[in-house]
């Protein structure tokens, strides 16, 4: 009952006393439909005055996108190119700039922004040869979220920047606060200056899981497990205190291994011994400015007024006020050309559609930040069916998730690899269903530092029964069938019933396994042996067959062009589709909170790691309860 109904009944109730006392009353205000009416009309005032707002708020979110939308970029001669790397970089377009618009609203925040990979390396590639760009000016700190800004990721924006290095541009980085992923993208800089104050904090890698179990006890939520492979650890920190000597050995090895690549990339970039650096590393962890100079893991110590005053006189600025000749990033490529290779005056170009799979894998439409089955495949048979689309390029930057959903995806992309090309290009994280929707493509790229393999299967049972009774609710019930209630969270289940369940995943383990080895061209046996849901980085995947190519995304729509033979007559089309302003708007509400960074307070920072594994367990809709997914937490810090 609304509060309209609620107090119009009691008004009708007193309604009869009050009209038998009306003849020898004296006429008074009745402070009760006094404060009722009063309430009514600041209900009904608020509502329109709330509306009002909403409807100025969504015409001022219309004109700013439109503005947005018709920014005229000018890029003067002898500019520097701007990257500002306040940003998290994703594979998947980041088709509304939220916080940026969030910025806005907030009357100008140093809220980081979203950048797309290819926005990134294409802006630098074409800067290259662009005779109005002087050189490239990188300043700010990354702020990794989701997962954007893998290391996998920085490898491809590194070779970019080499690659405008090689034509003979500087490149010039400013550095204060840097972390391991600012300095191992901002190495090969020309010029590489850190503040005087500042600090390169350069621990090594850690991957440090929460684990549950010891809470799950106390609250009394029941967890069941059922796995095949021995590595295969996505459910250790819901059934145990601390990693499993599998996945202890898998994590120190795959760690080694991402460590191992960047330390030497950072090491040739400075022109310095690998082991002189470890030994920096191990004994300062956060290494001061003049030992990070003295050590020449940067070229000099200044201050930003130092740097900008340094490239005003190289734009030729001599005005105190004036700010050295520039573009933005993100501004420069609204001034590119249409992303195609077709040379002018040739007939329409061909396609090459690139789909971007980020994301945990989930049965249905997904939400943001998700591969939803349905929609993910909805798509591929756009693709497939459109004679226009001469390949396909799918882009993996996942931990993979229900083994339902990556299924229905790894039949889409078979169907497709029999009517035309289909490549898959592996970001930072192409692992577990990750991994299973890239086995029957017709290459596979990653880069060294790629999380990948996981070929494994494991279930997760979760039972309420001692937090429900504890709190006095119990259940009873009738069924028609032994099994009939077999997915109830009121209780444990039997061992018969997990029985069942291990069955299921005995026999997705076989399936996966089957599936490699046929997409792959790999001895059964071979794929068997590793599996066992261990976790390889990109460099041993290629040693033991599981990946083609060390390479990037670029790598891979080449090899995509060259297969199709398509030669350089061939546009690109991207998926995920561009927002409609309704999701916009949605995802703009859902994503106006405070951004996980290392200058959050210590309860801050629980509180957020307590909400991305609430997110995660969302992400549990498997029909079956069946997961191929990578163990929860391996994040690399």
């Amino acid at each position: 009952m609304s509060y309209f109904e609620g107090n119009l009944s009691f008004v009708k109730k007193c309604r009869p006393k009050a009209l038998a006392a009306e003849a020898n009353a004296v006429t008074v205000p009745n402070p009760f439909m006094k404060n009722f009416f009063a309430s009514l009309l600041g209900t009904l005032a608020g509502l329109a005055i709330a509306t009002v707002g909403a409807g100025v708020l969504i015409l001022g979110f219309i004109v700013v996108v439109s503005s947005l939308d018709k920014k005229t970029v000018t890029v003067e001669k002898g500019a520097y190119l701007v990257f500002d790397l306040h940003a998290n970089i994703t594979d998947t377009p980041a088709e509304f700039d939220h916080a940026g618009f969030a910025s806005l609203l907030s009357g100008g925040s140093d809220a980081g922004q979203t950048l797309q990979l290819r926005i990134v390396t294409r802006a630098l590639r074409e800067a290259a040869h662009d005779k109005r760009i002087a050189g490239v000016f990188l300043t700010g700190s990354l702020e990794p979220s989701g997962y954007g800004t893998g290391f996998a990721a920085l490898k491809e924006v590194r070779a970019a920047l080499a690659d405008f290095k090689a034509s003979g541009k500087p490149v010039v980085a400013y550095l204060d606060f840097a972390t391991t992923r600012d300095l191992y993208l901002t190495a090969g800089a020309t010029d590489l200056s850190l503040d005087p104050y500042g600090t390169l904090v350069l621990p090594g890698l850690a991957s440090e899981p929460m684990f549950y179990a010891g809470a799950f006890e106390r609250f009394g939520v029941g967890v069941q497990v059922t796995k095949s492979g021995a590595y295969k650890s996505y459910a250790e920190p819901f059934v145990r205190k601390d990693l499993s000597p599998e996945n202890r050995e898998q994590l120190q090895k795959l760690l080694d291994d991402l460590w191992s690549d960047l330390i030497a990339d950072v090491s040739a970039d400075r022109k310095l011994a690998v082991a002189m650096v470890q030994t920096l590393v191990d004994e300062e962890g956060m290494i001061r400015p003049e030992a990070a100079l003295k050590a020449g893991l940067v070229d000099r110590l200044a201050y930003r007024d130092e740097i900008i005053a340094k490239l005003k006189k190289a734009t030729g600025k001599i005005d105190a006020d004036d700010p050295f000749t520039q573009v933005r990033l993100e501004d420069y490529v609204t001034t590119l050309s249409e992303d195609t290779v077709e040379p002018k005056g040739h007939a329409a170009a061909s396609t090459i559609a690139v789909v971007y799979a980020e994301g945990a894998i989930v049965e249905g439409e997904g939400e943001h930040g998700e591969v939803g089955g349905a929609d993910f495949s909805r798509e591929l048979r756009r693709l497939r069916q459109d004679d226009d689309v001469k390949a396909i390029v799918v882009r993996v930057n996942s931990p993979g998730g229900s083994a339902t959903a990556s299924e229905h995806i790894q039949r889409e992309i078979r169907l497709a690899q029999k009517v035309k090309p289909v490549v898959v290009s592996m970001g930072s994280y192409a692992a577990s269903g990750g991994y299973w929707i890239s086995a029957y493509s017709d290459r596979i790229f990653a880069e060294p530092t790629t999380i990948t393999g996981s070929i494994g299967v494991v279930g997760i049972h979760f039972d309420i029964k001692k937090l429900a009774n504890d709190l006095g609710f119990t259940w009873d019930g009738v069924k028609t069938g032994r099994y009939a209630d077999l997915f109830t969270i009121s209780r444990p289940k039997s061992p018969e019933e997990m029985a069942l369940f291990q069955r299921m995943v005995d026999w997705i383990y076989g399936e996966f396994i089957r599936k490699v080895a046929e997409g792959r061209h790999l001895d059964p046996a071979e794929v068997r042996r590793i599996a066992q849901g261990r976790v390889w980085s990109g460099g041993e995947a290629v040693k033991l067959g599981l990946v083609d190519e060390l390479g990037g995304l670029d790598a891979a729509i080449a090899y995509a062009a060259k297969t199709a033979k398509l030669g350089v007559n061939y546009k690109l089309e991207e998926f995920p589709r561009a927002e409609t302003f309704a999701e916009m708007i949605e995802a703009f509400v859902d994503r106006v909170h405070p951004s996980a960074s290392a200058g959050q307070g210590v309860m801050s920072q629980v509180v957020t790691r307590f909400k991305e594994q609430a997110k995660t367990l969302e992400q549990f809709n498997d029909s079956r309860g069946v997961y191929a997914r990578l163990p929860l937490e391996i994040i690399v810090r």
